[in-house]
């Protein structure tokens, strides 16, 4: 199908323009941008070097995606920022492009931003996550698969937060979040496992059971991290959850969040 740009929109002849793309008035799209096809952006958007853009994605007037990061130590190396197929980037959000750590800034498929969320340099975020508005994600942030960060948040440079975790809005997060729970409160703490979240996307009754259990063992009886992971590997039985967990908490350079 034929492309609908306006004559009011600047884009350059060298970037990647899929089919049936949209790009209303008064956007910027710069040189070495690829858009795929379906794609509306919308007015007054501004689209810079190494973007590069997925499928049946809409970008809402006012975004400003790819531009260089708010990095000191950033010295113009060749960096992107992607954005995976079906997410949707609200009004006035930006997307900084990665530097020399991970040379890129990476959203996944079927994401929601919501109005003036800010990602930094070198943040990696998963399918299917939810950045409520206002969300501000410093730079190397990690977000796991089906994520959903309440509004007005801010997420402390190198933080992870793991899969399917539900983080309440105006939350500080100076922390690493294991995955499949709650958080909220100030400071930041362990609220209990996401089971609404977690029955709605298919997880049975008994991997929600095993994934209370670890969580019981790890923030309810007292010990620290290193002998509730012993306790966890000792008397739950093997599983890629229970691994899953195991791993993130071992790997949390910044430590987890704190129980009750």
């Amino acid at each position: 199908m034929k492309n609908n740009i306006s004559p009011l929109a600047s884009v350059h002849p060298n970037a990647i323009i899929g089919e049936n793309v949209t790009i209303e008035p008064f956007s910027v799209v710069y040189e070495d941008v690829h858009i795929g096809d379906g794609t509306w952006i919308g007015p007054h958007t501004t689209i810079f070097q190494g973007a590069r853009i997925g499928k049946n994605c809409q970008i809402h007037p006012g975004a400003v995606i790819s531009n260089i990061p708010q990095d000191l130590k950033f010295k113009g190396e060749y960096t992107e920022a992607v954005i995976g197929d079906n997410t949707i980037i609200r009004e006035c959000v930006t997307i900084n492009r990665g530097t020399v750590d991970k040379l890129i800034t990476k959203i996944g498929n079927e994401c929601l931003l919501m109005a003036y969320v800010h990602v930094a340099h070198d943040c990696i975020i998963g399918d299917k996550c939810i950045l409520a508005n206002a969300v501000q994600l410093a730079g190397h942030v990690q977000i796991d698969y089906h994520t959903v960060v309440g509004g007005a948040s801010a997420v402390h440079q190198f933080v992870k937060i793991g899969q399917h975790v539900m983080i309440g809005g105006g939350s500080l997060v100076r922390k690493d979040v294991p995955p499949y729970i709650t958080a909220s409160r100030e400071p930041l703490r362990y609220d209990g496992v996401n089971t609404v979240g977690l029955r709605r996307r298919g997880y049975s009754n008994e991997q929600i059971h095993q994934i209370q259990e670890i969580y019981r063992i790890l923030y309810s009886n007292g010990l620290n991290n290193s002998k509730a992971l012993d306790v966890i590997e000792q008397t739950l039985v093997e599983s890629d959850i229970r691994n899953e967990i195991i791993t993130f908490i071992k790997s949390a350079e910044r430590g987890i969040i704190r129980g009750n």
